[in-house]
């Protein structure tokens, strides 16, 4: 592994395995030579696959894998019965230091399982988070977790999540100080919950090292207010569900509209290059790799019904993440926040 970047890849998980997972490799292969894959899964199948797609077989190496772990499996029977798994070997191969990263489209609640159960949190972390990249209005995106790992999180949570938040945003998006702010029902300081009122007041007296704005609301995550929005894993799951449908919303009525008439269609054909840029723009698979946050090893999600294209984004976060130093990051802020905590029960006591 000294000699390159090693990604492992669950070749068998999502809605369209294996062949958007192969797909997926062939296009990051074409897009960075200098990376080396471990495909996890069944060997004939992905072989076959690889046959078509000669730079995802000249960059990678197929691992043999007995059985997949279906998309309805409950976290606590993937733990009993994944042994063996496309998804548990990829999630090994990280453990056992023979790859960098690992990338799964499958299970989200199996995944987390099985990575929790093997790489095991980060010092100082309580639960991990899931961060998931948001277009925003101001052309870059905006960072928004949790989206879907602890569906509560208290105050000390939500700090912990800021902190890892901004350490991601950094790794991706190249931007040295990224602002964060908590998502709330008012950007005034007494609205909210505890929670929420608890975790903005950690954070400005902890001195964790990190650009806090405050609250947003909900419309301020597509306008790209802040570069970071910290919630609980409820609240963003919602959030980002019914961002995903709203885009899918706008392109249909957008695509009737175009579709409607001989002048629509003319009109449609002139704008084409801009509407291509629109689709592309709002096509969730641009901004595809969330990253469970927190553990003991770099762990990227896919979205389930992620095309190649999709794939090969998650793919793109892995690789960026794996060459940043966000865990040292993520670990200094983690010891100013213990060190604040365990002043402020000082002067308590």
């Amino acid at each position: 592994m000294a000699d390159g970047l090693v990604l492992s890849i669950d070749g068998m998980g999502g809605d369209h395995a294996p062949d958007i997972v192969v797909e997926g490799v062939d296009i990051a292969a074409r897009r960075n030579g200098g990376v080396r894959y471990l495909i996890h899964g069944d060997p004939a199948r992905l072989g076959a696959l690889l046959d078509r797609h000669p730079h995802a077989k000249a960059a990678s190496e197929v691992v043999v894998a007995e059985r997949a772990i279906g998309m309805d499996v409950k976290p606590s029977q993937a733990l009993r019965q994944g042994k063996g798994s496309s998804l548990w070997g990829a999630v090994a191969a990280v453990e056992e230091g023979r790859a960098h990263a690992v990338v799964s489209a499958g299970n989200t609640g199996a995944y987390m399982a099985i990575a929790m159960f093997r790489l095991r949190t980060m010092e100082g972390v309580h639960r991990p988070a899931l961060a998931a990249r948001w277009p925003a209005a101001n052309g870059g995106y905006v960072v928004m977790l949790d989206v879907g790992a602890n569906v509560q999180a208290d105050g000390e949570q939500l700090v912990e999540f800021a902190i890892m938040g901004e350490a991601f945003q950094r790794a991706v998006s190249g931007k040295q100080r990224p602002t964060v702010a908590l998502l709330n029902v008012g950007a005034e300081e007494q609205k909210g919950h505890e929670e929420i009122r608890t975790a903005a007041q950690l954070i400005r007296e902890a001195g964790v090292d990190i650009d806090f704005q405050g609250f947003v609301e909900g419309d301020d995550i597509s306008k790209g207010t802040v570069d970071v929005v910290v919630t609980d894993g409820f609240t963003g799951n919602i959030a980002l569900k019914t961002g995903e449908g709203t885009a899918r919303l706008v392109g249909q009525l957008l695509k009737e509209s175009l579709t409607s008439g001989v002048l629509a269609q003319l009109g449609a054909l002139i704008a084409y290059p801009a509407l291509s840029k629109l689709r592309a723009r709002m096509d969730p698979g641009t901004f595809n790799g969330a990253l469970f946050l927190g553990l003991n090893g770099l762990v990227v999600k896919s979205h389930g019904s992620a095309n190649g294209r999709g794939f090969a984004a998650a793919i793109g976060v892995a690789e960026k993440m794996a060459r940043s130093h966000y865990r040292d990051e993520i670990a200094r802020n983690l010891q100013r926040l213990a060190q604040g905590a365990s002043q402020a029960a000082k002067e308590a006591s």
